[in-house]
């Protein structure tokens, strides 16, 4: 079979598998930032080629994703099938990349391990089929990394404009292109002068970049994002002890959240057993000729993945209000195909039971919420959250007289607009910035009919961050976390009675009137 055929039909494979995996989720309504900006920017692009929204508030996000949903939509029609299918499709491509990645680099089976880990793990699995950027950046910064290692600069610079176009912070890859390029330049030229003739091509990703940094200057006033996401996102972060605390959980989410620890611990012991092999040959061999010697050497693709995972790693504890982990999964499919090369470095049994251990407990983790606040879009956990708010906007829209529903963000936007897909028509909404203490202390009981409380986060009764002062301290002072209020607090202050409640595997709604109220 020709390469070109196999590729595509592995593709249609994993395409087909991830389809039906995802089947359950794909009528879905859309979730938390998909409702804040992601399908509105999209929309505005399927109704009227609109670049930057006007719907929503503009944040500054290069448009490739959006554009590709919109056109999506134009093809297929406007649904969130459609949607959560394009999604699939990137994640597919990425499964199928990975695979094509690992045979360059290293083996047939060291390919398939990495491509069935990465569609495994429950970050990737659960992002399958959101609409968000990070799906799209992953699989075309893997693509730099191919056409960086085959030498071909002109498809890397395509590649790498691709992945600027799919997310703007894209762009600290090219530093590590540029390093990695100058060095093989270096080997090559064997120390002569002059300097590397495709510098054009290396640099030019920066271009579109520039574009639209002009274009969205021009339209908006700000080169990127808006007074409030700059201030959220940069001048916020720069403190030292945030950045170093955000780096701790920047390792956290790549190294040992979801079951990674597994595949983690395993890439640690085929370094050390490699290089303990290195050292038992080099005395075997110490009176032989040096080229029958076995050396531990890393390959152009070990030093390509560290410099990207180092660079990201260092760059997402600097900048970014939210440490959400799906911002990690640019890296992503270069990490667990370095992570298996480097498993594989040990003994075949011991390695495979690794391997086969990762893919059972990632499995598992579709399920498992872990014993800390974490978004629920790191796992399944975001289906239930959707089934529950549907749930909640099904009761709500039966209510009579129209009444006024108090709530927070997500469920604010859930309830007023009907494309999101959870009510038929804008239910009259009043909103609240959250459900702490502080957030219910200036809104008057007047003001509202019903009250909409749900669980705005994963808050486990044995959790780990409440359960230490210090660190509760450090959460609440350098990333703004403050529990929810008690439930029985809010009744109280507001003299609420309990019109319904709905649970799903750990999270929550329940929906309050006044206890005046004759509804």
């Amino acid at each position: 079979m020709r390469p070109a055929l196999k590729t595509l039909s592995i593709f249609l494979a994993v395409f087909a598998v991830l389809l039906a995996l995802h089947a359950p989720l794909l009528r879905l309504p859309y979730f938390w930032d998909e409702t804040g900006y992601y399908i509105p920017a999209a929309r505005d692009f399927y109704k009227a080629w609109l670049l930057i929204p006007k719907s929503t508030l503009p944040v500054g996000h290069t448009p490739l994703v959006m554009v590709y949903l919109g056109l999506a939509w134009r093809l297929f029609g406007f649904s969130t099938v459609v949607a959560r299918t394009a999604m699939t499709l990137i994640a597919a491509a990425t499964v199928t990349l990975v695979y094509g990645l690992g045979r360059r680099v290293a083996s047939a089976e060291v390919a398939a391990w990495s491509a069935l880990l990465l569609a495994l793990s429950p970050l990737f699995f659960a992002q399958n089929t959101l609409a968000h950027l990070d799906l799209a950046a992953g699989l075309f910064t893997t693509l730099t990394i191919l056409f960086l290692l085959e030498n071909h600069i002109w498809l890397f610079a395509l590649a790498a404009s691709l992945a600027i176009l799919s997310k703007e912070t894209s762009a600290i890859l090219l530093p590590v292109a540029w390093v990695f390029a100058w060095r093989r330049w270096r080997k090559d030229a064997g120390g002569r002068g002059g300097q590397p003739s495709n510098s054009a091509a290396l640099v030019s990703p920066l271009l579109p970049l520039a574009a639209w940094a002009v274009y969205y200057h021009h339209v908006t006033g700000y080169w990127t994002g808006n007074a409030s996401y700059l201030s959220y996102n940069l001048y916020s972060t720069l403190s030292p002890v945030r950045v170093f605390l955000s780096l701790l959980r920047r390792l956290y989410e790549l190294f040992f959240s979801g079951f990674d620890w597994l595949i983690t611990a395993g890439a640690l012991a085929g370094l050390w057993w490699k290089r303990r092999e290195a050292r038992n040959s080099k005395l075997e061999t110490r009176n032989s000729q040096p080229s029958t010697s076995f050396e531990f050497r890393f390959s152009n693709f070990d030093l390509l993945a560290v410099g990207l995972i180092v660079v990201y790693l260092l760059f997402l504890s600097v900048v970014g209000g939210a440490i959400l982990p799906r911002y990690l999964l640019a890296v992503w499919p270069v990490f667990f195909l370095l992570a298996v090369c480097w498993v594989m470095r040990l003994p075949r049994g011991p390695a495979r039971l690794v391997l086969a251990a990762a893919a059972a407990c990632f499995v598992c983790a579709w399920f498992i919420n872990p014993p800390y606040p974490f978004p629920f879009e790191d796992n399944l956990a975001y289906s239930d959250f959707i089934k529950l708010h549907e749930q909640a906007a099904r009761f709500l829209q039966a209510q009579p007289g129209k009444p006024r529903i108090l709530t927070a963000w997500p469920a604010t936007d859930e309830l007023s607009t009907p494309f999101l897909g959870y009510v038929h028509a804008p239910l009259r909404v009043v909103p609240v910035q959250g459900f702490t203490s502080g957030d219910f202390a200036d809104v008057p009981s007047e003001s509202f009919d019903l009250v909409y409380l749900y669980s705005r986060r994963w808050e486990p009764s044995a959790n780990w961050v409440t359960s230490f002062p210090t660190l509760l301290r450090m959460q609440e002072r350098y990333f703004k976390y403050h529990p929810q209020a008690e439930v029985e607090t809010v009744v109280n202050h507001y003299h609420l009675r309990l019109l319904a409640e709905m649970e799903r595997r750990g999270q929550w709604v329940r929906i309050y009137a006044h206890e005046s109220s004759s509804q």
